[in-house]
């Protein structure tokens, strides 16, 4: 297993080096904190919060979401093709409509190094 991760690693890091084009996002990766002049603002709205959130997740917005576990925060996987999508699907939820979070978005890729361990197309 330690040999796969680190052959995994090694190709990430030349892929991105050696790349010539940006690879097209397959997903959004969002972490969200609150905002610490905002925490006591934050209970009257998570009803509403957590309501709309398990919707967008049943509309298959939202991939997976986790709870951070240094517990500041959350981390969503989105179905999104750019960062401009997600941050539509995040700012339909009521603790960024209300201005109570940060959001950061990192778009995910296919690892297209890996092309290289499948040897030449047949």
């Amino acid at each position: 297993m330690r040999k796969f991760l680190l052959v995994v690693v090694l190709l990430a890091g030349w892929g991105s080096v050696h790349s010539q084009t940006p690879m097209k996002p397959t997903c959004v990766l969002v972490s969200l904190t609150v905002k610490p002049e905002m925490r006591s603002k934050v209970a009257p709205v998570m009803q509403q919060e957590v309501t709309d959130t398990v919707q967008a997740y049943l509309d298959g917005k939202i991939l997976q979401w986790y709870s951070r576990a240094d517990g500041t925060g959350v981390v969503f996987l989105l179905n999104a093709t750019s960062v401009e999508d997600a941050k539509g699907i995040m700012g339909a939820l009521p603790l960024d409509k209300a201005g109570l979070v940060d959001l950061q978005f990192t778009p995910l890729a296919p690892l297209q190094p890996l092309k290289r361990l499948l040897g030449p197309k047949q």
